[in-house]
């Protein structure tokens, strides 16, 4: 798993930054990637990566200001021109729908693979046997999403190894026992399952809170994340002018990764009065929470997941 920021820059592009858009690459988990936020020029990033419209199956959008979606109406295009054949849901706020209808009706873009349009409210918004998504509002200046991905705990490894040894052979009786049942072997051997199968994998949360103020649904969502992906586009020194457009500081998004119990911080949506200057914004939020970073256009941060150790080794029963 996976995060590429395509885009992390506030409100315009620069030379230096492209407005909103990352990846979460889950190629190695389920052979796709989804997609949050779409800013304009967010296609031409893409090209510049080894990521592939074709297997973006996913787009969530936190809310409807321009350097967040307008490039959702060209991508979706393009896709399609690629013979994209994996049908493509698209998540957002209300007002998503009738923005990219009336932008592909009007450039008379055909779709060859199924668009989906989900207006979200609060709540789980996706749910499948491996992955939740849920959604929370923040405090922007217009209706404004956070995204909290949480893969679900998998069973632990099976010792292969010890098996065999035993005279088991691979195949079916390998799956009861990664299940954690008791099989009898033809030998009369009970064989308890739960003693060959490591400790459960447990899975991890990625959670991206749009444009907003400190707000505690952004501490909610981040709970506990394996990493936290916060706006941070002025300084404390400029909390006036956070206030006043709806942001946030370096120091308040290290307070809420601090709250919110995260192993990781990054830091986007960057104002372009930092450009060359983005260590001040680390300083800033190091000082409350150290595991913190400030994506640049292109960075892949890699969510490891959590190591769970045995407290005691558990011996092989056979009766």
């Amino acid at each position: 798993m996976e995060l590429t920021f395509l885009g992390t820059g506030a409100g315009t592009p620069t030379k230096f930054r492209n407005v909103t858009s990352m990846v979460l690459n889950l190629q190695k988990e389920c052979g796709v990637s989804w997609m949050f936020d779409c800013g304009e020029g967010t296609q031409h990033q893409v090209l510049r990566t080894s990521l592939r419209l074709s297997r973006i199956t996913r787009l969530f959008v936190t809310h409807l200001h321009g350097d967040h979606l307008f490039g959702i109406p060209g991508l979706l295009s393009t896709r399609s021109n690629h013979g994209a054949e994996l049908p493509l849901t698209v998540y957002g706020p209300k007002g998503i729908a009738e923005y990219i209808q009336t932008s592909l009706r009007l450039s008379e873009s055909r779709m060859k693979a199924p668009v989906t349009i989900v207006e979200i409210e609060e709540g789980v918004i996706f749910e499948n046997a491996d992955f939740s998504v849920e959604a929370a509002r923040v405090d922007h200046r217009i209706e404004c999403f956070g995204y909290r991905i949480r893969e679900k705990d998998r069973p632990g490894t099976l010792d292969a190894a010890a098996l065999k040894k035993l005279g088991i052979p691979a195949g079916p009786l390998f799956a009861a026992l990664k299940r954690g049942e008791t099989v009898t072997l033809p030998d009369g051997q009970v064989v308890d399952g739960r003693s060959f199968v490591g400790p459960q994998l447990p899975g991890r949360i990625v959670t991206i809170i749009g444009d907003t103020r400190p707000h505690p649904n952004a501490i909610r969502l981040g709970k506990d994340a394996d990493l936290l992906v916060h706006e941070a586009t002025f300084t404390k020194e400029r909390e006036d002018l956070a206030v006043d457009y709806g942001h946030s500081t370096a120091r308040q998004a290290a307070e809420i990764a601090k709250a919110a119990n995260a192993r990781r911080l990054v830091m986007t949506h960057v104002s372009a009065r930092y450009q060359g200057e983005e260590h001040v914004l680390l300083e800033e939020a190091r000082e409350i929470f150290p595991s913190t970073d400030y994506a640049d256009d292109f960075l892949t941060v890699e969510v490891e997941r959590k190591r769970t150790l045995r407290t005691e080794e558990t011996k092989n029963i056979v009766e």
